[in-house]
């Protein structure tokens, strides 16, 4: 007794205060019980002495804290209600308390109420339970973590109230994390708010529960069993096989716009071209609701679900054709499509199309299919769903000036008034990259003016609301197109805090561990990949390069000047999958062999091009991509190599300019200069004319790659921000 007496002694002291008086209200304790007060004092030391956090406890709070579990230790000892093994339990019950709170407390689980206060509560469960009584109410004034701790309590598992006091808590959890109301729900299907918190759920992820009421366990039937219009609808069609293809329509099903028999004359033959259309109209009819605030059930499963069907019957097809030589025969397919449905194939899908399939196939089948070729016709006709998007599509294969004179002049200024505002709206950067991409593709002077003056208004906007994000947003795209005006004499790099974007200086492009420029190109094994790097080959046919072959890959390397050695993969059969294989055997050997390649080069068609960009290295510095439509893949190469210097073609890439290009950098490289972007690119444009002229102004150079300039100055001033 002496030794326990004197540990608390030592326990309960703060800022050299002893607790006298609350040692001496401890009633003598039997033997056979003073290991259960040891745990007690135990745990509360661990909790005191736990490192000190942003939750570490006041020393007015443990003071608190330690006179309470004293009462609580005496109550239970003094009890005339609680025989000798009951105190036992209660007893255990306080140290459970103390064990949750410190295992919250070492887990970062912050709970919102005082450990003082968690200790009052449970003395109330204590009374509740002595008596007879509920701690359901008591759970319902707790947070989530706290009630956890209590409804988990040994001394508490017995109390009648147990099972409404763990339903009030997965309501609370349900309340918080309103997204994970079914996943919470299949641990606890029949707790008794199960029906409400289903219906909750159904109306905030119809496809969630979808999957969910197909699944043959107890929540699965617990959602089978609700008698709620909406459930029922969602139950009925996880049941079926065909369910899925009904599910873009549920929106319209249960409102009663659609009956389940318009559809299913489709859902036999999904392939045809009446499920297509109906999902086009039912995506306008949804485009007109969202913009009048509502929203639509299941809109982003319709939008999935067109954006499939675009790709599988239609654009893989007229892609899978870009060889025939027949426009007639290459986009039959698409040849009976209405201009809405051609437009959804663009927006939805802009990532698969290749360039000739938009520029030769679905852009004009648009407007020869309209009585009336007006852009802002087409727009009405499809609720105006997508138009930045559209935009941005027909700006990246320099249709964007052909699309706007479509429409009055009135109409057009307004349209990229809408195009440029509210840019600090959405979540990601995709609206303001197209922006500043859209700019370079405006020819018209008067349009240039607009657009910059817009983005002027909507920085003064921002300054006056004080957001934040869209000041920058704005300043960087106003500073980016002021720049395009030589007499504004704007150096961006010095402007924005990024590398120079009008030059790439030779040292910059030096491997740190060898000072060579490496460069890799990568090349596919179809019939045009096997000329384009013959072709590639025979221009490093001279005194001033020396070729090496090996078994899967060639190694050009400079005679004299700047150690440069140029990388390629042979291009072998792609039906095999031999020229992959190559250039994972390349890869390897520069890994192996700590070569970094600062220059990678595409050589390939445009569905070739996600392979290349995958693989390249973070390395990179410049990047050519020789393909069609190369412009399109900005955002993904500047996540894998931030800060790259972009070379790419906004519609057809050629091998006689991709080589010329090539030609041109690797000679200026190896004579020790640095890349001039500018000049090299005025002495380029010489050297090319007719249809290759045409074909090389449709390539943008680096400093005029204003998305890409923008996603890295944006990137740049975040970091500085946290810095």
């Amino acid at each position: 007794m002496n030794k326990l007496i004197h540990t608390l002694f030592l326990l309960f002291a703060f800022n050299g205060v002893l607790i006298a008086q609350q040692i001496d209200s401890i009633p003598p304790i039997p033997a056979m019980r003073q290991l259960h007060h040891e745990y007690i004092i135990r745990t509360f030391s661990s909790i005191k002495a736990y490192p000190a956090t942003d939750n570490k406890l006041s020393d007015a709070e443990l003071a608190m804290v330690a006179n309470i579990i004293t009462r609580l230790r005496s109550k239970i000892e003094l009890s005339t209600e609680i025989d000798n093994n009951a105190k036992y339990t209660w007893l255990r019950g306080v140290n459970d308390l103390l064990q949750g709170y410190l295992a919250n407390y070492q887990s970062n689980k912050v709970t919102g109420t005082p450990l003082s206060n968690l200790l009052n509560a449970y003395q109330s469960a204590m009374n509740e339970q002595l008596t007879g009584g509920s701690i359901a109410p008591l759970m319902k004034q707790l947070d989530v973590e706290s009630a956890i701790i209590l409804t988990d309590n040994f001394a508490l598992a017995t109390n009648r109230g147990m099972s409404a006091a763990k339903d009030s808590i997965l309501v609370k959890q349900c309340d918080r994390n309103p997204d994970k109301i079914l996943p919470i729900l299949f641990r606890s299907p029949s707790t008794a708010s199960a029906d409400s918190l289903i219906i909750l759920a159904a109306f905030r992820n119809p496809e969630e529960l979808y999957s969910y009421a197909a699944a043959p366990n107890p929540l699965g039937k617990k959602i089978q069993s609700i008698n709620h219009p909406f459930v029922k609808l969602v139950s009925r069609l996880s049941l079926t096989s065909t369910g899925r293809m009904y599910f873009p329509f549920l929106d319209q099903l249960y409102t009663g716009k659609l009956k389940m028999d318009s559809i299913t004359k489709f859902v036999g033959n999904d392939t045809s071209a009446g499920y297509f259309s109906l999902l086009v109209r039912t995506r306008i009819d949804y485009a007109k609701r969202i913009q009048q605030g509502d929203t639509p059930m299941a809109a982003k499963v319709l939008y999935n679900k067109l954006k499939a069907k675009s790709i599988e019957l239609y654009i893989n097809e007229i892609n899978a054709l870009h060889n025939e030589k027949s426009d007639f025969v290459r986009f039959k397919s698409i040849s009976k499509l209405s201009p809405q449905e051609l437009y959804y194939l663009a927006v939805t899908g802009e990532e698969e199309m290749y360039t000739s399939s938009f520029v030769n196939g679905v852009y004009p089948r648009i407007f020869s299919g309209m009585k009336s070729p007006r852009s802002d016709s087409l727009l009405a006709m499809v609720n105006n769903d997508q138009y930045k998007k559209f935009i941005k599509i027909t700006a990246a294969y320099n249709k964007l000036d052909d699309f706007l004179a479509k429409m009055d002049k009135k109409d057009a200024e307004q349209l990229m008034r809408g195009f440029v505002n509210g840019l600090e709206k959405t979540n990601s950067l995709e609206d303001a990259v197209d922006v500043a991409d859209s700019y370079a593709s405006v020819y018209n002077p008067a349009l240039k003016k607009l657009m910059l003056s817009q983005v002027q208004l909507e920085l003064k906007r921002c300054i006056g609301i004080k957001n934040k994000r869209g000041q920058v947003i704005y300043e960087l795209l106003e500073t980016i197109f002021s720049s395009l005006e030589p007499s504004n004499k704007i150096d961006l790099s010095a402007k924005l805090g990024i590398m120079p974007i009008y030059e790439l200086p030779n040292t910059y492009l030096k491997d740190k561990e060898n000072g060579r420029v490496v460069m890799q190109q990568f090349f596919y094994g179809d019939k045009d990949g096997m000329v384009v790097f013959n072709a590639f080959l025979n221009k490093f046919r001279n005194t001033n390069w020396k070729i090496t072959k090996k078994s899967q890959w060639v190694e050009v390397s400079s005679r004299k000047g700047t150690p440069i050695t140029i990388y390629a993969n042979l291009p072998l059969d792609e039906t095999e999958e031999l020229d992959a294989a190559s250039q994972d055997s390349l890869i390897a050997y520069l890994h192996e062999e700590k070569l970094h390649p600062s220059i990678v080069i595409h050589r390939g068609h445009s569905y070739y091009l996600k392979q290349t960009v995958h693989k390249m290295p973070s390395s990179a510095k410049l990047v050519l991509l020789g393909s069609c439509g190369g412009y399109q893949s900005l955002n993904e190469v500047l996540e894998i190599a931030p800060g790259a210097h972009i070379i790419s073609s906004k519609q057809i890439g050629t091998g006689i300019i991709n080589q010329g290009l090539i030609n041109v950098i690797s000679e200026e490289l190896r004579l020790g200069k640095n890349l001039k972007w500018p000049a090299l690119w005025n002495s380029l444009a010489i050297r090319f004319s007719g249809t290759a002229k045409e074909k090389f102004d449709d390539y943008v150079p680096p400093y005029k790659n204003l998305g890409a300039i923008f996603i890295t100055a944006f990137n740049t001033y975040m970091q500085q921000e946290t810095e």
